[in-house]
């Protein structure tokens, strides 16, 4: 199988070797993009990466991540007419870690929230739910180390966020949403922090499934059978997985962008992977069993003086899907610059029935000896 996909008007093939066009201006946004408009120098970031994408208007927005010269993360927003060029850069960050000034839901705890935020913010993912955009985001705890919850805010304009704090009182890594309700109920995947000291294996390896009958509740029903597992078997997701880009519904079904992880003599690096969930049970469910993206030297084009924040990582936060099929991948080069690369929900929806692998262990379903 092949596909015809465009980006800036230049016709790429792509099909189930090359799953994923690499745009040729890669990278899209940089820490010296926003260092032109962020001023202070309190403000001067080294990083722009693990962005979350949606459509406002009529621009694709992003959601950046950017690590301040302290070493925290705040969240910045970019808007492009195409998604590809000529990003706007909003004056100042949209969210830092929250102080009494901000918006809060009514019965939260506010002091709990400010300490829940102080160690900065990072990876948003972004779901529109009618007028209302959902934004899940890594909370860092400002006084207990590694303490991380996934929390929530809500906009209608990107101007004004309101906090509703932690989606669940666990560490929690990486938290997409469903944009729609099916069968009544809201559904989310989760992937929770593991109790170790380490950042692979145990139920790093897990992707669970959650529903809510109320997306602003924060009270989620989580089945505790994980959805996707790896067994730590040979596989470039054999050590970590975790949701990436919220899901994409298509013909064929939600396509649910992921990430995995393989531990090696020099580190973990990071890989895209995609699975297909059924349209109206979404907890059926095929994944294919080797990766759509690699990390490459192309993910991270610096300069000489500019800092790499974590080598041998690409990351998806969010991803945007075109009227004929085309889906274009918003992804961050080594935790230092954004990215973006084309491909098609045939393409995926075909890796993920023609190569799939079990998803309580990982093991491929299909043979090697086979065409």
């Amino acid at each position: 199988m092949e596909r015809i996909v465009s980006i800036t008007g230049k016709s790429q093939k792509i099909d189930l070797f090359k799953v994923v066009h690499r745009y040729e201006n890669n990278p899209i946004v940089t820490c010296h993009d926003v260092n032109k408009i962020w001023d202070p120098p309190h403000l001067k970031v080294v990083t722009v990466h693990n962005a979350g994408i949606t459509q406002y208007k009529d621009d694709i927005l992003m959601l950046f991540r950017s690590h301040l010269r302290n070493g925290i993360s705040v969240l910045g927003i970019a808007r492009s007419k195409d998604g590809l060029s000529d990003w706007r850069i909003d004056p100042s960050p949209a969210m830092v870690p929250c102080d009494s000034d901000d918006e809060f839901a009514e019965g939260t705890d506010i002091t709990s929230l400010i300490a829940n935020e102080g160690g900065g913010l990072e990876d948003a993912r972004i779901t529109q739910i009618n007028e209302h955009y959902f934004i899940t985001y890594s909370a860092y705890h400002g006084s207990i180390q590694h303490r991380v919850r996934v929390s929530l805010a809500v906009t209608k304009d990107f101007k004004t966020f309101v906090r509703y704090g932690p989606v669940l009182e666990t560490d929690m890594r990486n938290v997409v949403i469903f944009p729609e309700k099916i069968d009544d109920n809201f559904f989310a995947l989760f992937r929770p922090n593991d109790s170790t000291d380490g950042h692979t294996g145990g139920i790093f390896r897990q992707i669970l499934l959650g529903k809510t009958a109320d997306c602003l509740s924060n009270t989620w029903d989580i089945n505790p059978k994980p959805i996707m597992n790896q067994s730590g078997l040979p596989s470039f997701y054999s050590d970590k997985i975790g949701p990436g880009a919220p899901p994409i519904k298509t013909k064929h079904g939600w396509i649910n962008i992921f990430h995995g992880v393989r531990s090696t003599m020099d580190g973990n690096p990071y890989y895209l992977g995609v699975a297909l969930h059924d349209l109206k049970d979404v907890s059926r469910i095929l994944v294919a069993n080797f990766p759509i993206l690699m990390p490459s030297k192309a993910d991270c084009r610096v300069g000489e003086e500019d800092y790499i924040h974590v080598p041998q990582v690409i990351f998806c936060c969010g991803a945007s899907r075109k009227d004929n099929g085309e889906i274009y991948i918003y992804y961050a080069g080594n935790d230092t610059v954004m990215n973006v690369g084309v491909t098609h929900e045939d393409i995926l929806a075909e890796l993920c029935h023609r190569y799939p692998q079990d998803t309580a262990t990982g093991v491929a379903l299909y043979s090697l000896k086979s065409e």
